[in-house]
């Protein structure tokens, strides 16, 4: 008689390319979570998505009877769930600023990866030009510290490593002799085990 492999509990519904699913898919993987993660394409829609979330969009995170459908609030409920390792800092202060940061990326920076993705052709070279300027922008920030205005790797490195991630695909090249530190800080993200073991099969294929 065969083993019969347990279910989880928990299940994920994910877009492979989507980087609202990559960043909870990165938390996951940095907690270990036993999840069952389900991708979502055009083609393969599963039915039940729209009952459970009113949207009928990834990511969507299903937890017994428990469903959530805003990436922000399914990773602060993960790194609660699961507190080790601690994926936000203990004190409140530290923690608030952390979240403004989570916030910021959402408001500036994820509406320009939107809008090179689906945007009009002017609209892309202009949001294009945004994001990296941006980038180059911040990059001293990386001198003084391994991560994003912390010590150690926090939920703020967990929205931006996905977007970091798809410069290529995004067709945005950084000027790497401005932005040393910041290369350097990809390369600590792109190096974590949690990183690597987060990335689908379409995020492997946007970089060689």
């Amino acid at each position: 008689m065969g083993v019969v492999a347990k279910r989880s509990s928990m299940i994920f519904y994910s877009g492979g390319d989507d980087h609202y699913s990559h960043r909870v898919r990165i938390v996951l993987a940095e907690k270990g979570v036993a999840v069952d993660i389900v991708e979502v394409t055009d083609e393969q829609h599963p039915e039940e998505l729209a009952d459970l979330n009113p949207y009928n969009s990834v990511p969507t995170l299903l937890d017994r009877d428990l469903v959530l459908y805003e990436s922000k609030v399914m990773m602060e409920y993960l790194d609660e769930r699961f507190p080790h390792p601690p994926l936000l800092p203990v004190y409140p202060v530290a923690r608030a600023k952390s979240r403004l940061w989570m916030h910021r990326i959402e408001r500036e920076w994820c509406p320009l990866v939107e809008q090179v993705q689906s945007g009009a052709k002017k609209d892309i070279e202009k949001a294009r030009k945004e994001l990296r300027e941006s980038l180059v922008g911040i990059s001293p920030i990386f001198e003084d510290m391994p991560y994003f205005m912390s010590e150690e790797f926090t939920l703020v490195d967990c929205c931006l490593a996905p977007i970091l991630w798809r410069l290529p695909a995004l067709g945005i090249e950084l000027p790497e002799k401005q932005v040393k530190p910041l290369m350097s800080y990809m390369e600590r993200l792109f190096d974590r085990d949690g990183f690597k073991a987060a990335l689908s099969e379409n995020e492997r294929e946007m970089r060689p």
